[in-house]
């Protein structure tokens, strides 16, 4: 394998990474503040897409689509909160479970009555169109450059709205006792609210530049919300830390495993069998990686106490 190769492949990984990152910020949010296991968060992710397919096709603007991703997904979050959502924080896990399942079929049929069974497409700005040289004369996409930026600025957004302000505070707060909190005059019904917006945001964010690399379709988060649940797991429930070392583990892991296994095991049998057999063994190399971890910690790498 060349240089360039391996270091396009390598930023492939870091990009997936960044992706599942910001799925998987807003799930351990709202996991970690509320103790609520959302199925429909890969339903805001395809939110967030359709939104910005829709609006950028009538307005002509990616910007101004990628800006409507943001409102869609956090409206369509904070609906979903004060309606669904409210009443089932007392409830155990499987009624969650179960109403949270039935939102992934509502959002998807309700988005396949919008807007039909086709895919939309998404074309990449102006701005962000050519490629940038890479050591070994390889190019690399400048979008795919600009996602792995905008997920670093998210992390880095994140960072600061959890340390360094009040409402970082409270969601800390929620997340150690929010019983205490509710008790010294916190509003937790509207902390909830905005918890659960942002974190929709975030997915829908996702969703939106992921959008210009692929199809939008009906169904297009329930993949990558398999993906952002082990994320979670492998970080550690409820830490932002985690959440972004956990998701560049996975997207490299699992983009270098697709490229390497399949080589590796051409090592020891014939290339036509080689090949299904390393992508079959590829394809289950991040639940491997995912159990080695938990089996040594069992709470994740970074469990929201120490996150």
């Amino acid at each position: 394998m060349t240089l360039a190769l391996a270091l396009e492949q390598l930023l492939n990984g870091i990009q997936l990474g960044v992706m599942l990152f910001l799925m998987a910020a807003g799930l351990t949010l709202i996991f970690g503040v509320m103790g609520l296991i959302n199925l429909a968060h890969g339903s805001l992710y395809m939110v967030g897409a359709f939104a910005c397919a829709a609006v950028a096709a009538w307005t002509g603007s990616f910007w101004i689509g990628l800006v409507a991703s943001l409102i869609a997904a956090a409206a369509a979050g904070a609906i979903v909160e004060l309606v669904v959502v409210r009443r089932l924080y007392d409830r155990d896990h499987l009624d969650q479970v179960l109403a949270t399942f039935a939102l992934i079929l509502i959002f998807s049929e309700g988005t396949r009555w919008l807007f039909g069974s086709f895919p939309l497409y998404l074309d990449i700005p102006p701005l962000l169109q050519g490629a940038v040289s890479l050591p070994g004369g390889a190019e690399y996409p400048v979008y795919r450059f600009a996602i792995i930026a905008v997920g670093a600025a998210v992390a880095l957004g994140l960072y600061f709205l959890i340390s360094r302000t009040r409402l970082g505070m409270r969601i800390r707060a929620g997340e150690s006792d929010r019983e205490m909190i509710g008790a010294l005059g916190v509003d937790i019904r509207t902390l909830y609210t905005v918890v659960f917006a942002l974190g929709s945001a975030l997915a829908g964010l996702a969703g939106a530049m992921v959008g210009a690399l692929q199809s939008v379709q009906v169904g297009m988060g329930e993949p990558v919300l398999i993906l952002a649940f082990v994320v979670i797991v492998i970080g550690g429930i409820g830490s932002i830390k985690g959440a972004l070392l956990g998701a560049l583990l996975v997207g490299i892991v699992d983009t270098l495993g697709r490229l390497l296994l399949p080589q590796i095991v051409g090592l020891f049998m014939p290339l036509a069998q080689a090949g299904p057999i390393g992508g079959a063994i590829a394809s289950m190399l991040i639940y491997v990686v995912m159990a080695l971890i938990l089996a040594v910690k069992p709470r994740g790498l970074f469990p929201a106490a120490h996150g």
